[in-house]
């Protein structure tokens, strides 16, 4: 990974928010979100060292442009968000670590990642978000907040599980937010809107008006229902 940092942004112990692409692109829609609301400002650029496939764009190939951003508004650090993850393990370790740094660079206490969490249920328009946490006192602490916890114990691959537990092994607290989906094959955003939800009750904060994403999610449905 090769990473890349222009500006210092002035800030000190924000919240860290860091998800990447995933089923249902659960943590790409919500970051995206929330940079395009929040109007966050780029002060670090992480780039893949080795591309893990190539475009072919009919006849002719093209190497994809995988990179991700750190943004910051405020009391906020939000990490990730577009197109895909690393593939590499030893790459997508690198990552994890790096966002550490950057936490501890700026005495981030808490971080907080999404995804999406596959299942059965029929839950119509109104999915549920489960969470879970870097330790049982904050998990219980949630749960006095009527916060829905994992149903069942489950191993989580990829950044947006990765990420938690090299916030645990670093004594940073962190809360991973996963969206129900029935088909992570389609962009999820009410397994999105649901998080978002989630997530300005758990910090007492606004992060946008979500409208646009009701209407992505209603074009999307029409879509695949045809």
């Amino acid at each position: 990974m090769e990473f890349i940092q222009d500006t210092e942004p002035d800030i000190k112990k924000p919240i860290i928010i860091a998800a990447m692409q995933d089923m249902g692109n659960v943590g790409s829609i919500v970051i995206d979100f929330i940079n395009d609301s929040l109007k966050t400002k780029t002060f670090r650029i992480s780039k893949s060292s080795n591309p893990t496939y190539v475009i072919d764009k009919g006849g002719y190939i093209e190497l994809p442009n995988e990179s991700w951003e750190y943004k910051y508004t405020e009391d906020l650090i939000i990490f990730g968000g577009g197109k895909g993850q690393p593939q590499n393990r030893d790459e997508l370790n690198e990552l994890c670590k790096d966002v550490i740094n950057i936490a501890k660079k700026y005495s981030a206490k808490f971080i907080y990642t999404f995804g999406g969490f596959h299942t059965n249920r029929i839950f119509n328009n109104s999915p549920k978000t489960y969470i879970t946490t870097t330790s049982i006192e904050l998990t219980k602490h949630m749960q006095r907040l009527n916060v829905d916890t994992t149903p069942h114990k489950s191993i989580i691959t990829g950044f947006n599980g990765l990420i938690l537990g090299f916030a645990k092994m670093n004594l940073i607290q962190g809360i991973g937010m996963y969206g129900e989906l029935n088909n992570p094959a389609i962009p999820q955003y009410r397994a999105a809107i649901s998080i978002i939800k989630t997530l300005e009750k758990l910090t007492y904060r606004k992060f946008g008006d979500i409208s646009s994403l009701k209407m992505n999610a209603q074009e999307t449905e029409r879509k695949f229902k045809n």
